[in-house]
């Protein structure tokens, strides 16, 4: 398996943390991102809480109630702060302050960054179980975060955000952000993520995989969706994140490790709120919907509340049908997404698919993507000594950001995409996130919504304001069942096909005009696009046009799109 940046790949063996709960922060409230803002010194008002605590017993030094809140909800997130010590306390203290909730609690964070002579004060990493013992410590008064100062929160050099409708205002009252899992080549501890990356899996097992994330590849994915530093902000920066790691240093991996990282979700998804799962790999055979497990995994995500994402692959050429033939590109669950060319314009209208896009029919007759996204020249950050990064010097754009295009950029977007639309419709179904998405794509002039950008291009303003949301998924979901032994719900596709078989208008009900009355495109061109039984044909499908040579190695020769 090879990683889509052009193509995709998967790696896993297993790294967890486990969550425990603090009396010190008390029972607190569900998980909230971390926000924005000025690092503010200790008040008279503070001071004078620091003092009740030190002649209290047990003694607690200042933290702030909403990062306590924090760190409490994300135990095992890496939190940059500013801890400044009690009267007297000498630097060392300090140190071996932060030495010891380090090996108390092992973590990701760095421990101390920075020291100052000026004051008894040290900048330093450190997890939400650590920073719980360091309130606790005689040697520490005040803990504060180092939050970044900003004239602008979120901000990004090109233009694609605006294309999309990109929503960096100030959230709604109440606005409820979800955590998007990446499953890619993991996630580097940067600022671009300060404190929102809930736990990091590494599924590769070790061998040819760096901790963090050596490849580059996935940075720069939840940097598309999810980023938060000014000129490259992804497009829902309050979204937490949890990083999957199944690729490894090279971009090489197995599908096992990615049917290992869906388990993982499955298992955890409550546990980290996570309603969006990110895969910008293809990973499977080319078996087809009804064999390949990866299929399968991804279809147990979608049934029981995950909205899918995924890449549909870049091996298109010059533009022409190239059809979708692995998983979990191919799956008619999940959001595929296709990758468009902004035209360096702000408008979508003048936007076109880029040529190595993949779309088409999948083995099944289901047609590919549903939508598509920016995937062209897109800028991210990327750690410096990553694969990626270093043998691509002509696409650096800063220190730390390169740009890179493909369909595997393009499928964060709308991972980004998804999250903001739960953050305020959070009771969604993953079915309406994507009829919303797909109800209100933009569409190009000229374009006939049955092709490369599958419906269109997404459109954030457009979907939030969805209503009586049209189920894409509808038909599908006749074949829905809950399993007896574990409970969880499932696609029955063999009775689907037994029935596609038979009834080939068996989806058309599902995309009538009363069905899709809102949408951008007609229900006479999209019900019998959106599954053929011409397309499923033996004929269709012969060795002639799915043949070894056509999925050869030689289509996933080169990992990066061409430009």
């Amino acid at each position: 398996m090879r990683h889509d940046l052009g193509k995709s790949g998967s790696n896993a063996g297993t790294t967890s943390f486990g969550t425990r709960s603090n009396a010190v922060w008390g029972k607190g409230r569900r998980r909230y991102l971390l926000l924005l803002g000025l690092v503010v010194l200790a008040s008279a008002t503070a001071a004078a809480t620091v003092t009740t605590a030190v002649s209290a017993a047990p003694r607690t030094g200042f933290v702030p109630d909403s990062l306590r809140a924090k760190a409490q909800k994300n135990p095992d997130a890496v939190f940059q702060v500013l801890i400044q010590g009690s009267e007297g306390t000498q630097l060392d203290q300090l140190r071996a302050a932060l030495d010891q909730a380090k090996k108390k609690h092992p973590g990701h964070a760095r421990g101390l960054t920075r020291k100052f002579k000026l004051l008894p004060s040290v900048v330093a990493e450190v997890t939400g179980e650590q920073l719980n013992d360091l309130a606790t410590s005689d040697a520490v008064a005040v803990v504060t975060e180092d939050a970044p100062v900003r004239a602008v929160a979120y901000g990004n050099l090109q233009t694609w955000p605006q294309t999309i409708g990109t929503q960096w205002g100030p959230a709604p009252k109440n606005a409820d952000f979800p955590t998007i899992a990446v499953v890619d080549s993991g996630i580097q501890v940067r600022s671009d993520f300060s404190g929102r990356i809930r736990t990091q899996v590494d599924f590769t097992g070790g061998e040819g995989n760096s901790s963090g994330d050596g490849f580059g590849h996935g940075t720069l994915v939840a940097g598309l969706a999810a980023g938060g530093v000014r000129n490259y902000s992804g497009v829902e920066p309050r979204a937490d994140i949890v990083s999957l790691d199944v690729l490894d240093d090279q971009g090489a991996g197995r599908a096992s490790d990615v049917l290992a990282a869906c388990d993982w979700i499955l298992q955890n998804k409550d546990k980290y709120d996570i309603r969006i799962a990110n895969f910008s790999i293809n990973a499977g055979s080319d078996g087809g919907v009804l064999n390949d497990p990866l299929d399968r995994a991804v279809e147990a995500l979608w049934l029981n509340g995950v909205v899918v994402v995924t890449a549909a692959g870049n091996y298109a050429v010059d533009g022409a049908e190239s059809g979708v033939g692995y998983a979990p590109a191919n799956d008619p669950f999940v959001i595929t997404v296709g990758a468009s060319d902004t035209n360096n314009t702000v408008s979508a209208s003048d936007d076109f698919a880029a040529p190595w896009s993949a779309w088409g029919p999948t083995q099944n007759g289901f047609r590919k993507p549903e939508v598509s996204a920016p995937g062209r020249v897109l800028n991210g950050p990327a750690p410096v000594e990553s694969t990626m990064y270093v043998e691509n010097p002509t696409r650096k754009v800063a220190d730390g950001y390169m740009w890179m295009s493909g369909t595997s950029f393009a499928a964060p977007v709308v991972s980004g995409a998804a999250a903001t639309l739960l953050s305020r419709h959070p009771g969604w179904t993953p079915d309406q996130v994507k009829g919303a998405l797909m109800a209100s794509a933009s569409v190009p002039n000229g374009y006939s919504s049955i092709g490369a950008l599958g419906v269109g291009i997404v459109n954030i303003t457009g979907a939030i304001a969805a209503s009586g949301l049209a189920n894409p998924n509808v038909g599908l979901n006749r074949f829905v069942v809950t399993d007896a032994a574990t409970g969880l719900r499932r696609f029955d596709g063999a009775g689907w096909a037994a029935t596609a078989a038979t009834n080939a208008a068996w989806n058309q009900a599902s995309w009538s005009s009363a069905s899709w009355s809102s949408a951008s495109w007609s229900s006479a061109s999209w019900s019998s696009a959106s599954w053929s039984s011409a397309s499923w044909s033996s004929a269709s499908w012969s060795s002639a046009s799915w043949s070894s040579a056509s999925w050869s190695s030689a289509s996933w020769s080169s990992m990066f799109a061409a430009e």
